[in-house]
């Protein structure tokens, strides 16, 4: 029944066009002309038609739905890939009818129509695929997970699975005639696609192993990264810096190179400060008894100086030593009650992290005066709040040295050698002015 309806249009129209006066030589071709056109046309106007009615009436239906996914999957074009099957249906029954008089044409015409109806079901799976991801990444559970790095392999498993089938149509081998070739070629495609292997393998193992989300602040300084992760994709990881400047690192280096992650402090709730104050060594000394009564007024270790004082007293009288040499016994000195100050001062520090280490210890004596490092942890991770917290708290502790009798070490600077060379006088070198003859 369908073919006579496909051989009685195209008589029809065939015989109309005999009597319109073409000949016999010219209608059959003529004839092949119109009807592709005025099925083209049909094709095109069914297109604009199906898309139009198919969007409105979803989008109806997508505004008073509370989900957003059939609102990314109308953002995405699913529903318009999804509209044009109307008009491919319509050009595969229409086909026939164009070439009855041609009939070794219908085969690589249906060829054609079997390639588009691969590729338009890529076209609506990888449509599905940026859907559903965008509508993941409106969940907290999914926010900073690489999603990007999944649609991409499925989509290139998709065109892989598609690559096979089109080998197949276009050469009318079967699949596992394509498949073996593709085994003898499996070293040329290993290098071609040497890139996208390493990267699908490193996105696995980023996911798996929970090194990096999308959010994190991570720094690597190999390739100038530092700053926020904001893209995890196959090939690619997208860093903006802190100087909104973005950094592509290969997804791979990932797993190949080094690189710090600060989820972890950004997790925990508190920033490390471990940063020193270094003590001129020609500046320590003995506390003599006035020293320690006037240490005393700082509120801070005036409770410390009492007690422990009363230890040092009563084991100097235990020894029995000569105490009028400081060195005979135990005695305070300026440094150790500078670093119970900072000891004290820390604890007090409200911006401080109460729950993390916070000690103040002396390092090894270098050339540049002996270190008192501060190791402890803001209670704050944000970076520019944990810059004003780490610059009050040392602001504090290098005006407080003096009042210890301390000096800060610092290289001399132009104005010092100046000052120095203008204090020397010539009888300090030896001799008085030197005559020449």
């Amino acid at each position: 029944m369908k073919m006579k309806i496909h051989q009685q249009i195209h008589d029809w129209s065939y015989h109309f066009l005999l009597d319109a006066g073409v000949s016999h030589e010219l209608a059959p071709y003529l004839n092949v002309l119109i009807l592709a056109a005025s099925a083209l046309l049909s094709m095109w106007l069914l297109a604009i038609i199906s898309r139009t009615v198919a969007n409105f009436v979803f989008g109806q239906i997508a505004g008073k739905t509370r989900t957003q996914l059939d609102n990314y999957l109308l953002n995405n074009k699913v529903i318009t890939y999804l509209s044009r099957l109307v008009p491919f249906l319509f050009i595969v029954n229409v086909l026939p009818v164009i070439f009855t008089r041609f009939p070794e044409y219908q085969g690589p015409v249906k060829h054609l129509t079997d390639i588009y109806l691969v590729l338009w079901m890529v076209w609506i799976f990888k449509a599905i695929l940026n859907s559903i991801r965008d509508y993941l990444k409106t969940k907290d559970a999914y926010r900073d997970k690489p999603l990007d790095s999944f649609v991409q392999v499925l989509v290139i498993l998709a065109w892989l699975v598609a690559a096979v089938v089109l080998f197949s149509i276009l050469t009318g081998k079967s699949v596992t005639t394509f498949l073996t070739a593709m085994g003898a070629a499996s070293a040329i495609i290993l290098l071609i696609f040497k890139d996208t292997i390493l990267g699908f393998v490193a996105s696995i193992q980023v996911s798996a192993n929970d090194m990096v989300r999308i959010g994190d602040w991570i720094t690597m300084e190999k390739y100038g990264a530092d700053g926020d992760v904001v893209e995890i994709n196959l090939a690619t990881v997208k860093v903006q810096n802190f100087d909104k400047t973005i950094t592509t690192i290969p997804t791979y280096y990932l797993i190949s190179d080094s690189f710090k992650n600060w989820r972890g402090m950004q997790q925990a709730g508190g920033r490390r400060i471990k940063r020193s104050v270094k003590i001129k060594v020609s500046s320590i000394r003995y506390l003599t008894e006035e020293d320690i009564e006037k240490f005393s007024r700082i509120s801070l270790i005036s409770e410390y100086l009492k007690t422990k004082g009363a230890e040092l007293r009563a084991y100097n009288q235990m020894i029995n030593g000569d105490t009028r040499l400081p060195i005979n016994g135990r005695h305070f000195t300026n440094i150790g009650v500078y670093r119970k100050y900072i000891d004290a001062y820390i604890k007090a520090n409200e911006h401080l992290h109460k729950g993390m280490t916070m000690m103040a210890r002396q390092l090894e004596p270098s050339i540049t005066g002996i270190p008192i490092e501060l190791y402890v942890f803001t209670n704050d991770v944000r970076w520019e709040n944990y810059e004003h917290i780490m610059a009050d708290l040392f602001d504090h502790l290098l005006a407080a040295v003096s009042y210890f009798d301390l000096e800060v070490f610092e290289m001399p600077n132009s104005g010092d050698v100046r000052h120095l060379a203008g204090s020397v006088r010539p009888s300090d070198l030896g001799g008085g002015a030197v005559s020449g003859e």
